[in-house]
């Protein structure tokens, strides 16, 4: 009899299961990502979507959700009516629902409510940042200094989403008709957070495919079209990574930083890694924590580009050492803390993080490195130049020893010959 219980039992719980939703994008951090770096997932000033709402120090941001809901009205003429607004919201409850992954304990009015306050919340915060005749009278988000920026870090947080679908239907009912317009408002508005701010067009998904904030800045902020398609041209092989920069450095490979082109195009070319400058601030940890998380949690994207950039610069940083060489050849840029500061941060990056040796981005790069590195030469070469010849002494002493071991060579023959 307890065995056709529990029997029953599974098969009930089975019934109860609801089907896994494509849409499903939205997601909580988990706990092998978070337990890492806790606060990097954790939004400091505002709260965006279903996940955070209702936490305490969260709860000022809210009411300038209101203020800027009641701006938009006024503007519309419309303050007496936001029923039509609530309305669309309420058609879109059930489909934004189904983009978070994780259960989201709201009541539907309230799930509505924070659709509607949280979109119309990101629509005028970046009207408002290009159109200073929109903005609240006296608003501390634009009045004190930097907090618009540090919205950003909190609108770029993987659990901090709302469906990028609900802001393009707030943008139809204002009457925004370009939305690929405004979409380069946002990432404009976004950039700040970015260590590198070149943004491509070509190749990227529809906006009504882009899932959400977070999902944008990764749509655009990317390598380049050329070296995409190059990368996508080349042969799968089961890559091993590269060496930190001092070994490679000792090996006789050279470092050079190289401007105008995305973060994420480096290349190796005879000897060379040229690689462009990455700016490391307060937000460079929380922009790609949250960034491999979507990727991590992600399967469906052709690249993952953000986690294998990560793990190129793990492998080249091991100690300040390694931060201090890069440093020099200006491909890193710290505005956070000092050279061990950096390291750490890249060391602990790529905790508990999966990449893929056969479709790594950069497998390519590091073939070409490591295969540089197994010469013969090339280690003699290096370490020659390494010991000897890496001060103008090392070289006069090198020069009057190898005098020296000629003059006495010579004497010796000469002495020979005399006998």
């Amino acid at each position: 009899m307890a065995d056709d219980f529990v029997s029953i039992n599974i098969t009930e719980m089975i019934a109860k299961l609801s089907p896994i939703q494509p849409e499903r994008c939205i997601c909580k951090v988990p706990s092998y990502l978070r337990k890492v770096d806790e606060q990097a997932y954790e939004p400091h000033q505002l709260a965006i979507g279903a996940y955070h709402r209702g936490k305490v120090h969260l709860e000022a941001m809210e009411e300038h959700k209101l203020r800027y809901l009641q701006k938009l009205l006024e503007e519309r003429k419309e303050i007496n009516d936001v029923s039509k607004y609530v309305k669309a919201m309420k058609e879109l409850e059930t489909r934004a629902r189904d983009c978070y992954t994780d259960p989201v304990n709201l009541e539907s009015d309230d799930f509505v409510k924070m659709m509607l306050l949280d979109g119309c919340f990101i629509v005028q915060l970046i009207r408002m940042y290009f159109d200073i005749s929109l903005r609240v009278d006296n608003d501390p988000i634009f009045e004190a200094a930097g907090l618009s920026y540090f919205l950003c870090r909190d609108l770029l947080l993987l659990e901090n989403q709302i469906p990028f679908f609900v802001v393009l239907e707030l943008l139809g009912m204002i009457g925004i008709s370009d939305k690929e317009d405004f979409t380069r408002m946002i990432l404009e508005f976004l950039k700040y957070t970015l260590p590198d701010s070149r943004f491509f067009e070509d190749g990227v998904k529809s906006i009504n495919e882009i899932r959400h904030l977070l999902d944008l800045i990764h749509e655009y902020w990317r390598p380049s079209p050329i070296e995409i398609a190059a990368y996508r041209n080349a042969k799968e092989t089961d890559t091993s990574l590269t060496r930190c920069a001092t070994e490679l450095k000792e090996a006789g490979i050279k470092f050079k930083k190289v401007k105008g082109q995305s973060l994420f195009d480096i290349k190796y070319e005879k000897g060379t890694l040229k690689i462009p400058t990455l700016e490391i601030n307060d937000w460079t940890n929380y922009l790609l924590r949250n960034l491999i998380a979507l990727e991590q949690l992600s399967p469906y994207r052709c690249i993952n580009h953000i986690t294998d950039y990560t793990v190129f610069m793990d492998c080249l940083i091991n100690s300040a050492k390694d931060v201090e060489i890069l440093t020099h050849c200006g491909i890193v840029d710290i505005n956070l803390g000092d050279d061990e500061a950096a390291a750490t941060m890249f060391n602990r990056l790529t905790d508990s993080v999966f990449y893929s040796s056969s479709t790594y981005y950069y497998r390519e790069v590091s073939d070409e490195v490591n295969a540089y590195c197994r010469k013969r030469q090339n280690k003699w070469l290096a370490n020659l130049n390494h010991n000897y010849f890496n001060s103008p002494w090392a070289l006069v002493s090198v020069l009057a020893a190898a005098v020296i071991v000629l003059l006495t060579l010579m004497q010796t023959i000469f002495s020979g010959i005399a006998l």
